[in-house]
């Protein structure tokens, strides 16, 4: 009877998870389907049922050069992350394993920039990059995106770095190791889970983010978020070809999460966050 229960049970969960997924994932599977149709389909009504035309795509690409914002994306996407990661792992290592008595004080100050709406320091953060020439390039885009996911970086570190027993680093120290050889060979190959949920977290949020990119760029330095917009015009919202471009933009980081599904679960669940 237990085990009827318990079957029955797992059924349930099941289900209800296939459920939730599926309400989150038909935003992106109507995007998709809305791609393959006509723009005279495409306003008509709610439709699952493509034409599978592609004619959406072939606008797309006929009016802005694809691959130039892939590459942007790209380029800012894993620049911003290394750059993030590079300063994070020294900042959780001593908060991790040399605390003071500022430190929990330093966690929540970084925890409460992401508080503060992006739109108030517009205007500041617009002229300091106007005025250093920054505007439209991508180490300026890229340096943007690291200040803003820093603080989750930090704090997903830090949070996996206190799971690594700290005498494995005091027999490292009495090795001989010095500081950098400690984070270098010691650290960071055991926090290897931890730092590869990060970095694909942390290139997903720079990958998806549009305020910033939209605001700081026009032609030249342009990801896939300026891309889709450019799509919205004031004729009108071509749903078809919006489709397309989302789709488009979306697709790389889409396959990027399904292959490195089992790592992010794996790190995300043994200590990366909790």
């Amino acid at each position: 009877m237990a085990r009827a229960v318990s079957t029955r049970r797992t059924a349930v969960f099941t289900i209800a998870a296939w459920i939730v997924a599926l309400i989150i994932f038909f935003p992106i599977l109507y995007t998709i389907v809305t791609s393959f149709k006509s723009e005279t389909e495409a306003i008509k009504g709610f439709n699952l049922i493509p034409s599978g035309t592609v004619e959406s795509y072939a606008a797309v690409q006929a009016q802005s050069n694809y691959f130039k914002f892939f590459l942007n994306s790209v380029v800012i996407s894993v620049g911003s992350t290394l750059l993030a990661l590079a300063l994070a792992i020294p900042a959780a290592w001593s908060m991790a394993f040399s605390p003071t008595r500022r430190t929990k004080d330093i966690l929540m100050w970084m925890l409460s920039t992401k508080m503060m709406p992006a739109v108030a320091v517009l205007v500041p953060i617009y002229l300091i990059f106007r005025d250093t020439g920054l505007l439209d390039t991508r180490f300026g885009l890229t340096v943007m995106l690291t200040l803003i996911n820093l603080p989750i970086v930090v704090w997903m570190l830090y949070t996996y770095f206190r799971e690594i027993p700290g005498e494995i680093l005091e027999a490292a120290r009495m090795d001989g190791a010095g500081l950098l050889q400690e984070i270098v060979h010691v650290l960071t190959p055991m926090a290897v889970p931890g730092i590869a949920s990060t970095l694909l977290l942390n290139i997903i949020l720079a990958w998806n983010e549009s305020f910033w990119t939209i605001r700081l760029t026009t032609t030249n330095a342009a990801p896939l978020t300026a891309f889709i917009a450019s799509f919205s015009s004031p004729q009108g919202l071509f749903w078809a070809k919006l489709s397309a471009a989302s789709t488009l933009a979306i697709a790389p980081i889409l396959i990027m999460g399904w292959f490195s599904q089992k790592q992010l679960v794996r790190g995300l669940t043994f200590g990366a966050v909790k």
